[in-house]
Order: C-alpha cells, then structure tokens, then sequence
C-alpha cells in the first residue's frame, strides 16, 4: 500500500510537471497573441471610396505598425445622417471624414475634439474653415479649386499676357471680343458659375483685408450683413456684364456645353477646376491651356475659389484618442500631404511650405497655390451656408437685368437671417 502511495506520488509530480512543461511550450503563443492585441484598430469614414486615401492608408499601415486603421465607405447621399446618428448615441468612428460646416455643428455639440496642437501647422485659409472660436476641430484636407481656363494658342497668337489685376482681366476680354474671339464661355443655367464669378472679385478686394478676416464667421452668426460691404467690389464685377463679356443668352448653356466651347477654341477662356481637364483633353487632346485665378484691383497673388475638400476630426468619445492623434499627426506632414495627394491630384496643401508638382495646366496659378490663396467664403456661414443656392440665383437675375446688385445682396441677407432665426427656433 505505501509502494502504491509513492508510485502515485510519482505520478502525480510527473503529471504537473508535464502539465508546467506544457503550460511554458503554451506561454510563447500567449505572449504573441497578446502583442497582437496590443495593435490597436481605429475607424475612419469618409464619403469618397477607399481608393480615394489607399497611399495615404498605406503610409500609415507603414509609419504606424501599432495602428489597424479600418476603412469605413459611406454613400454622400447617407453619409451626414448615419454619422451623426451614431455620434449622437455616443458612437460613430474614431476618425470622422467632415465638412466646414458639419465640423463647426459637431464641435458644438462636443462630438468631435480640439486638436488645436496641429493648427500652427497649417495655412488660415484652411484652419480657419475648420476652426471654431478660435481653435481646430478638424484638419483641412487637400483643397479643390477653381480658376480660369485660358488657350494659350489664342493668347500667343494676339500677344496677350495672362492679367494681374481686375482691370487687366477686363482688358483682355476686350482685345478678344474686338478680334471677333468669344471671350469666356459660362455655363450660367446653372447657378455655381454666376455665384463663384462675382466672389472672385470680394475676396481679392474685400475678404483679404486684415480688418475683414472675420467678417465671414461673423456673418454666418447674423452679426454682419453683405449688402453695404460687398456692393463696391461687386459694381465693379459688372463691368464684365455692362461690357457685354457675360450676357444673358448664357444662362441657357449648360456645363457641358461650355465646357465643349473652350475645349473646341470657339471660347478663348472658361471657369472650372482641375477635375475638367481629363474632359477637355479627351475632346481635344491638342489644347495647350493652363489656368489663372482671379484677380483684384492692385496686383497680386490673386484669389482661387476653393477649399478643403474634407476636413479629419477626432471623435472625442473614442477610447484611442492617442492612437487617433498619432494618424492625424501622420497626416499633418508633408510625407501624408503627398501620400493623400498622390490620389487626388490637382488639388492643393494647407501644410506649411508643402508643395505639389502640378501638372503643366496649373502653371499660372503656382503662385496662388504657394500663397495658400484657395478660399470659399460660405465655408465660414455656418448654419447659412446653403444660402449660396439663393446667392447664385439672384445673380442670374442680376445678368438678365432683373436685379441690381443691392436688391441681390438684400434678398440674400434677408435668406440668411431667416436661416439663422428657424436655427436659433
């Protein structure tokens, strides 16, 4: 019996001991599968599909080995209400894709975070669409822009020069329409061109100056009106329209229609941006044209319409805000402007001294482009920034003779304060 006690003894002390051996052969897999835990896995939405940001993706699989970042695709059309639903319910992914005026609605109701600490990085002319009183809450993305389109072949054969300021612009319409040349196609059916035409001129003499760098915010908050400020910028855009450089018969052309007049050289210039040249080209392959952005009445860097095409913010009830500010930090470099700009070409950085090497069509806006000078003044209006619709109907009326420029600005104004009222409501 005290054989059998020992023998079992034995066996029992071999039974743990193999179980210990097993235990520690068990231990290195543990170990691993807890590093791998370790990497922690983020979510960022965006409304354009993932092979819009893939460099960008990849740059941060590289850079930052800790991260997953998990690509979320949500339809535009969705996109605003599923994402606020789940903020709401104090969800919604670690990295929220957003636009001016979605950020400054989730900075206020406290769904996204302050990352004002990456703000000295950037150019005003993106921050501050991203801003709210006084800080970041998102971080500009690359810009879209729009300037004018000119033939270069037309324009070398009258000797022109590209203009540097409103009255040169002006001038050249002229030389053009008097050598039977149609100067600029628009496609004013729609109320886009009408609206960024006459903006051209107010950010250049009006918005730019340092005593009306609010003035758009402020406006937005009911506090300023644009009838009594914009009025003499814009008396002096309708020269283009008392000139006869832009008539009414244009408000029966469409996009594509102008877009086929400039592309065909019967129109020496048109207005658009960077994502008609493919179209243009495919018309005609031959066209030499580059572009140049508005201008105003003294010299200058001139004005492109634009701006941030999407804006990155923090979703501040994420438990990775570290891991989030880690991405964010990646992207506010010039290594993650290139890596997001290598898929969406043509338009512009707010980073600080980063600079693309844009296609030859963009010469003439280089300079624009470097001064950060890509600016859209809705952005700032916060709650009343669909009233740029309004905006650009009333100045089909003005080119029809319809509407002056004062009972333009006061129809608007008077929108926008009815927005801003059914808001505070």
């Amino acid at each position: 019996m005290k054989k059998f006690n020992i023998l079992l003894l034995t066996a029992v002390t071999l039974l743990s001991m193999t179980l210990a051996g097993c235990g520690s052969e068990n231990n290195a897999p543990a170990a691993n599968q807890g590093e791998k835990k370790d990497k922690v896995k983020i979510r960022i939405a965006y409304w354009n599909k993932e092979d819009s940001v893939k460099t960008l993706l990849d740059l941060v699989k590289e850079k930052l080995p800790n991260i997953e970042l998990e690509y979320q695709f949500i339809d535009n059309k969705q996109y605003q209400n599923i994402i606020e639903t789940q903020l709401t319910a104090g969800a919604g992914p670690d990295i929220i894709s957003t636009n001016p005026y979605t950020a400054s609605r989730y900075a206020k109701l406290g769904y996204i975070k302050d990352i004002s600490e990456l703000a000295d990085r950037y150019n005003d002319g993106g921050k501050n669409v991203y801003s709210v009183d006084g800080k970041l809450y998102a971080l500009p993305g690359i810009s879209w822009f729009e300037g004018m389109f000119y033939n270069k072949e037309i324009f070398e054969k009258l000797n022109l020069k590209v203009p540097t300021t409103f009255e040169e612009e002006l001038a050249l319409h002229e030389t053009l329409k008097q050598n039977g040349i149609k100067p600029q196609a628009m496609g004013a059916k729609s109320w886009e061109p009408m609206m960024k035409s006459s903006m051209g001129l107010v950010m250049n003499d009006f918005l730019s100056k340092a005593e009306n760098k609010d003035f758009d915010v402020q406006y937005g908050e009911g506090k300023k009106k644009l009838d009594g400020n914009w009025n003499t910028a814009l008396e002096q855009w309708t020269e283009l329209i008392k000139r006869g450089y832009l008539t009414e018969d244009m408000l029966g052309v469409d996009y594509d229609q102008a877009l086929d007049e400039f592309a065909t050289g019967k129109a020496a210039m048109w207005q658009s941006g960077p994502w008609a040249v493919e179209a243009i080209q495919t018309k005609n392959p031959n066209l030499k044209f580059d572009m140049f952005p508005f201008y105003g009445s003294e010299p200058g860097a001139g004005w492109l319409i634009g701006g941030p095409g999407v804006g990155f913010a923090a979703n501040s009830k994420s438990e990775h805000q570290e891991e989030i500010m880690q991405v964010l930090d990646l992207i506010s470099t010039p290594e993650g402007q290139q890596a997001f700009w290598s898929d969406n070409k043509g338009g512009s950085s707010y980073l600080k001294d980063v600079e693309f090497e844009m296609p030859e069509q963009f010469a003439s806006v280089s300079e624009t482009l470097k001064a950060g000078n890509v600016y859209a003044p809705w952005n700032n209006w916060g709650d009343a920034s669909n009233v740029i619709e309004d905006y650009g109907k009333n100045f089909q009326y003005v080119l029809s003779g319809k509407m002056t420029i004062a009972e333009a600005l006061q129809a608007i104004d008077k929108k926008t304060n009815e927005l801003i009222q059914g808001k505070a409501q």
